[in-house]
């Protein structure tokens, strides 16, 4: 390696948890953050609602970060409307969400990162091994098979994590395929509505309006997916939802583990923020809070020791894989379709709409 620039970390992916990370790294650290979005028209966008839930809200009020207007759209969204196909049940229930641009979001995060990390964007992580005093990183930039090293990697590659498939091959989460369409707005009233069938899938599916256009989204089963979207949009219709002519289809992984042991935090002097370690919510799919407060939690260290152990880094995280086991507990409350008629069935914590 003595002909190779060393670098101190190495960052795979800024989303919110890689973007956050390399923004609270000390500038005396040596950096770079390798990126699959490109910035153009064509470039990697995550499919989501791009709703900002409460507790991501509090993440900014720890780092006293404002949010800029021109990553929010329109209308703001005080309620969700919570329909169970297979029952008819519907009741709304309050919530505090921010509706935003998701991909606008994440372009603001990547532009605040200092000038001290070296950013590459476009570039696909292909593997990575370990050479002794440092890794060796093999990526595809610009068509072309490149390598770059670092002393640590920290993995923050989202759903389907290339660090964490490289580090536990074996290891499996249960996943689903997110699918979203974006089409033009043609249904009255904006809203946010949460749609459960236990016929299509054991998870939820979402509508939110966003501007000009309203959003139809879904978390399935990896077999037969798109077929049960496609049955979705065909209920929905009943409902007086226009769903045809989609102006673009999006689809992603996104993870939702089981047990406590599926969460990964790293191996070696590589670790795991966000969703590549399984930090995700599995009840609601909400992985924003997590991404930032395990890229914080990660930073301070690298900050404040020398050098950083993944017995440190499983101190740090104790309290929100914590907090994650408690979402565990909480799943069957909203997922298993007895439970949560019953729940619905009762009004419990729901609003009263005036006539």
């Amino acid at each position: 390696m003595a002909d190779k620039e060393v670098f101190d970390i190495a960052v795979i992916g800024l989303g919110p948890a890689g973007a956050t990370f390399a923004r609270l790294l000390n500038s005396s650290l040596k950096i770079i953050a390798l990126d699959k979005k490109d910035g153009t028209g064509n470039s990697f966008r995550k499919p989501c609602g791009g709703l900002l839930a409460e507790d991501a809200q509090k993440c900014f009020a720890m780092f006293g970060l404002p949010l800029p207007v021109s990553v929010l759209v329109n209308p703001q969204v005080f309620a969700v409307r919570t329909v169970d196909l297979a029952t008819g049940n519907e009741r709304h229930y309050q919530r505090f969400y921010l509706n935003m641009d998701r991909h606008k979001f994440d372009c603001w995060l990547k532009s605040l990162i200092k000038d001290n990390v070296e950013v590459h964007n476009g570039v696909s992580v292909v593997d990575f091994k370990d050479v002794g005093d440092c890794y060796e990183i093999s990526v595809i930039e610009n068509n072309v098979r490149n390598t770059y090293c670092a002393r640590y990697i920290v993995g923050a590659d989202g759903a389907n994590s290339v660090v964490r498939h490289v580090l536990f091959p074996k290891h499996r989460i249960r996943s689903y395929l997110a699918i979203q369409q974006w089409f033009l707005a043609k249904h009255g009233a904006p809203t946010y509505s949460c749609f459960f069938d236990k016929t299509l899938t054991d998870c939820y599916s979402w509508g939110v309006s966003k501007d000009d256009y309203f959003i139809l989204g879904g978390a399935f089963p990896l077999k037969g997916a798109r077929d049960r979207f496609r049955k979705l949009k065909e209920k929905l219709t009943e409902y007086g939802l226009k769903l045809n002519s989609p102006e673009k289809t999006e689809t992603c992984l996104v993870l939702s583990p089981r047990h406590p042991w599926q969460f990964r935090i790293g191996k070696g002097r590589c670790f795991l923020i966000g969703e590549a370690a399984g930090f995700i919510s599995p009840s609601s799919l909400e992985g924003m809070s997590y991404a930032f407060n395990s890229a914080y939690l990660l930073a301070e260290l690298f900050n404040h020791r020398p050098e950083v152990t993944l017995k440190d880094y499983s101190r740090a995280t104790r309290l929100l894989r914590g907090k994650l086991i408690l979402k565990l507990l909480k799943k069957p409350f909203i997922m298993r379709h007895f439970l949560r008629n019953l729940i619905m069935q009762s009004g419990l914590s729901s609003l009263k709409r005036a006539e």
